[in-house]
């Protein structure tokens, strides 16, 4: 999986909330009673050995609940981190140095084609997708190609399941087969569109022998690239950062990758010498060393990579470059630029100034009342922040970028100018000491939440600095960090100092993207040109054109049979959980119920660390379609527009200093007895300090009751929440395509289909553009009387609200009090909506979306049954045996689509496949249609469905936090009873059982489902007649 992008670092303050902030939490800390595990005391002393390795050092961080031990690897020098800490949900990570020496994306490639096979282990199919996930029992699997390194990490709270997993990823990793053929697969290829061949040995459809780029890393990269937000974040790292190149790939580039490459930077880079090694939770550290000693000894040590590149220099003054990007369809055609502003800032192993720099970018950035959003946003000079924009500090030199998307051509001066400007009157005016409490009070609040997957958030946190000379135990020491800055911020003038010590000056990168008509024309002629090439170099190594083609459709065969072989290869070299280690009985989760007039309250009492976790559902009776479409631009709304007495700039203070945040959203849900029975509202949720509960339903009831639709200001303030929305769409959809193509697929199948649709789907993408691109001179006014008609129901209407709340049983009694109160302060009038005409969707069609993009995102749709029905569990076992044993293989391995494959939304009583990223969609198309008679017809072996049982229960068993404890209940109506009778019920699934469903769902009512296809209109496809051809305004180039 390619992961180039930071975290958004607009959200500093979510990024830095593993921080600990107040002295009292971190007086708490040094009085808790730490378990044995990160006990010291029983760890080797500093310079020790043990197991091939010696002791760093080892320190206990009590602020964290942990201990860190830091290793070397005596023969190779690996660096071995180990965190322990009492959390059952154990992490373990690999990973390397990975600088990428040109753009053929050869680290990316790399990291496909390591996981199909080692010596020890000779398997060839997809390792994570088809081998490990249906033979583990773990939370988190997979591989990231990163900048500059690239890392693979697992989490499992079952012991044999982390050694099996280790075992099988060192061997992966340090022991790669790296044959041609998986080259060839998963990185590049010239082939036959589709060779396959028929009974008289022609080819089955014309066009299937037209000789075309191929590959799985190849397609992922189009379709990356498609991502105008992408091509232009990754743009501006190659002018920026000209010394790493493109890790991922671009996709001009990978055709010149050999398969000799790829093996020499394996050879030279995938060694423990370069390897950083981590490991975090509750199993023993000896139990680690003695598990992976042994595979390092049987490498000598090598030289490192150890080079940390860095950015260009700017300190001879500005340097301006602007390149050719595509139009974004769903923006005002003269609003297509990009641009942004740049600073290099610190070296980030200066932890302290690192830290410091992230308040000050979120001081800067953050929120609608900060400094620059009033500045370029609020002022109209652009819709949205550009890609880039935020504090990035993953490299070795930390980088402030601060620019827009949807910008004028006439305005693109004023950006730089108004950002200096506002720079300098930031300076001026000094920052707000109650925003700089705000963000240490969501840091304190960051460190109380108990989260499920807090080894694995550690890890991503730590691995770019340590990975670019940035000390771990440094990035853990947040105490001694976070006193650092008070100290310095309490001498005055410390933020105001940085500001001017970095920003105040024209040493500036500017970097503008300008839109060109014939941008998605030029690269497909230059990819055509360059196939071309490739076919003429074939032509002279065969010495006819004839002999050339015979030859890639011999060697595209060939590879048919290699991974039709590895379908059914045998994997018993691979270490396994099984279905007898899965508890048959679960643990229920004991929740309370009480009501107050006509609210019910489910209450889960546990340990919450002095926090108060609210949701409340206000459900919505025969809303209007008309008026569903609004819901999203509502919630948006009412977190922009303020009220008659605060600003919205005051309300997010006060939500940053009294709470972990608010949120205003939308919840549906199909019953679990009847699909065609299903509720919708409004969900509020928020969490606090116990003894902030009163000020969190505060800020909650302001935000429904009095956000002002009326002040002059408003209009231009929703006409701007459209325009970014409108401006992130296509973005959006060539991100995740394959989800809107579900969800429309689905759209006509169920009432909740019906409604996800609306809410979410490219309905709402042409609802929301549609707003956005209205003439000024139509002004607003009904879509303001659409949302306090919203609004209205939302207040009126408490006495259809449930409430959840989640807190330690210390404070359940004041909580209670607290409950009361918000409650009253709401209205209870009943205003219900009145019966409205129900907009449908087509069933048992096909839809035909035109999208600018380079790939392909498809879907197939079928009704099925309820969550409680007994054919519920064997069809969600299918659609894991579809994925692993028939989808991923004909989609991805054969068809070159970076992903596809089979699901079961047991809860919604929809069952369906999908293809993301496809180049070859009539392909895909007709292996859907036929997979029904696939399943059925197919002999399901006993390992079969033990693999897909284990593959439901990664997901089923997997921990929670404590916040969602209770929520599959009060969210969606699932009880213990049903959960533990769908549980045996998924243990129980037999083969016979599967071909049951398989006939009767994917066969007998196939011709009931619904085809939906995303992409560009071809000569050869979609064709006429059989398909909808449904445009939503984006069929532009």
């Amino acid at each position: 999986m390619l992961r180039l992008l930071p975290a958004h670092p607009i959200l500093q303050a979510k990024r830095l909330s593993f921080l600990p902030s107040c002295s009292r939490c971190i007086r708490e800390a040094r009085l808790r009673t730490y378990a044995s595990v990160t006990d010291l005391a029983r760890y080797p002393k500093q310079g020790e050995k043990l197991q091939g390795f010696t002791l760093i050092r080892a320190e206990h961080v009590p602020e964290l609940e942990l201990t860190a031990i830091q290793l070397k690897h005596d023969k190779t020098g690996a660096d071995y981190l180990h965190v322990a800490r009492e959390d059952k949900n154990n992490v373990f990570s690999i990973g390397f140095k990975t600088n990428p020496p040109d753009d053929t994306g050869i680290p990316h490639i790399l990291e496909h084609t390591t996981l199909c096979g080692s010596k020890k282990q000779a398997y060839s199919p997809d390792f994570y997708k088809l081998l490990m996930l249906p033979r583990s029992l773990s939370n988190f699997m997979n591989a990231f190609t990163s900048s500059d390194y690239t890392s693979y990490p697992f989490a499992t709270t079952n012991r044999q399941d982390f050694k099996n997993l280790m075992s099988v990823y060192l061997d992966a990793t340090l022991h790669p087969l790296l044959k041609e053929n998986d080259f060839t697969q998963e990185g590049w290829r010239v082939g036959p569109k589709n060779p396959k061949l028929s009974e008289n040995g022609e080819l089955q459809e014309k066009g299937d022998d037209q000789l075309v780029f191929k590959g799985v890393v190849y397609n992922e990269m189009k379709g990356q690239m498609s991502d105008a937000g992408y091509l232009y974040y990754i743009r501006f790292q190659d002018h920026i950062f000209p010394a790493i190149h493109n890790s991922g790939g671009d996709p001009q580039k990978i055709t010149d990758l050999t398969h000799d490459q790829l093996k020499s930077f394996h050879a030279n880079h995938y060694h423990p010498s370069n390897a950083k090694i981590f490991t975090y939770g509750d199993m023993p550290l000896r139990d680690h060393l003695k598990d992976f000693g042994s595979r390092l000894d049987l490498f000598s040590k090598i030289k490192q990579d150890l080079e940390i590149r860095l950015p260009i220099k700017l300190e001879n003054g500005p340097i301006d470059i602007t390149v050719k990007g595509p139009i974004d369809p769903l923006v005002d055609a003269d609003m297509q630029y990009k641009t942004s502003t740049s600073w290099l800032l610190n070296d980030t192993s200066n932890v302290l100034e690192t830290f410091s720099i992230g308040i000050l970018s979120s001081l800067l950035l953050d929120g609608y009342g900060s400094p620059l959003y009033r500045a370029l946003i609020e002022s109209g000079l652009g819709p949205e922040w550009s890609p880039n924009t935020g504090y990035d500090s993953s490299g070795k030199i930390g980088i402030l970028s601060i620019g827009l998307t949807g910008v004028k051509e006439t305005n693109l001066p004023l950006i730089k100018e108004t950002i200096q400007k506002q720079l300098a009157e930031t300076l001026h005016a000094g920052f707000d000491r109650r925003k700089v409490e705000g963000l240490l009070h969501q840091m304190e609040l960051g460190l109380k939440h108990k989260t499920a997957h807090f080894g694995m958030g550690l890890l991503q946190r730590l691995k770019p600095g340590w990975f670019n000379g940035v000390d771990p135990f440094d990035s853990l020491a947040w105490e001694k960090t976070v006193s650092a800055f008070k100290k310095k911020y309490d001498e005055g003038g410390y933020l105001e100092g940085l500001l001017e010590k970095y920003l105040l000056n024209d040493n500036t990168f500017t970097f503008t993207m300008e839109p060109s008509t014939t941008y998605a024309e030029d690269i497909a002629a230059e990819e055509q040109s360059r196939l071309q090439s490739k076919i003429s170099d074939i032509i002279k190594q065969t010495g006819s054109e004839q002999e050339a083609r015979e030859r890639l459709k011999l060697r595209e065969l060939e590879l048919l049979k290699v991974q039709e072989k590895a379908r059914d290869e045998d994997l018993s070299c691979l270490p396994s959980v099984h279905v007898k280690d899965i508890p048959r009985i679960k643990d229920k989760t004991e929740l309370k119920s009480s009501s107050l007039g006509e609210v019910k309250i489910q209450w889960r009492e546990a340990p919450t660390n002095g926090l108060t976790y609210f949701r409340a559902v206000n459900t919505f009776q025969n809303l209007p379609d008309g008026l569903r479409l609004y819901i999203p631009l509502f919630n948006d709304a009412i977190m922009r527009l303020g009220t008659k007495n605060q600003t919205m700039e005051e309300l997010e203070d006060l939500i940053k200093l009294k709470t972990g945040g608010i949120t205003v959203g939308y919840h549906s849900s199909t019953s679990p007895t009847d699909v065609h029975t299903s509720s919708e509202g409004l969900v509020l949720s928020g969490y606090a300090l116990d003894r902030n509960v009163p000020a969190m339903y505060e800020l909650l009831r302001s935000v429904i009751v009095e956000t002002d639709f009326e002040s002059p200001e408003a209009e231009n303030k929703i006409k701007q929440l459209l325009q970014a929305t409108a401006s992130g769409s296509a973005d959006s959809i060539a991100g995740s395509g394959h989800a809107y193509a579900r969800r429309y697929a689905g759209a006509s199948l169920t009432p909740q289909g019906r409604v996800n649709e609306a809410i979410g789907g490219l309905t709402q993408v042409e609802f929301s553009s549609n707003l956005a691109a209205r003439d000024p001179s139509q002004g607003l006014h009904d879509v303001i009387q659409s949302l306090k008609t919203i609004q209205k129901s939302a207040i009126e209407n408490s006495y259809t609200m449930r409430v959840a709340l989640n807190c330690g049983t210390e404070s359940t009694e004041a909580n209670a009090k607290y409950l009361e109160q918000f409650l009253g302060s709401l209205s209870s009038t009943s205003s219900p909506f009145h019966s409205s005409t129900v907009e449908s969707y087509s069933r048992d069609v096909k839809t035909f979306f035109p999208l600018p993009y380079q790939v392909y995102y498809t879907a197939f749709a079928l009704e099925t049954v309820p969550y409680t029905h007994i054919h519920s569990a064997p069809l969600q076992i299918l659609a894991q045996l579809l994925t692993h044993k028939r989808l991923h293989h004909e989609i991805r391995e054969k068809g070159g689509a970076y992903g596809g494959g089979a699901y079961a939304n047991g809860l919604g009583g929809i069952f369906g496949y999908y293809s993301y990223r496809d180049p070859n969609p009539q392909n895909t198309l007709q292996i859907m249609a036929n997979t029904g008679v696939w399943a059925r017809d197919r002999g399901w072996t006993a390992r079969d469905i033990e693999e897909a049982k284990i593959s439901v229960f990664q997901s089923l068993d997997a921990p929670q936090s404590v916040s969602q404890e209770g929520m599959r209940f009060f969210l969606n109506g699932i009880n213990d009873t049903m959960l533990q009778e769908r549980r045996e019920r998924l243990l129980d699934v037999t083969a016979a059982g599967v071909k049951e469903v398989a006939q009767e769902y994917l066969v007998n009512v196939a011709h009931k489902g619904n085809f939906v296809v995303l992409g560009e209109k071809s000569e050869n496809f979609p064709g006429n007649g059989e398909w909808i051809i449904k445009d939503i305004g984006m069929n532009k180039s």
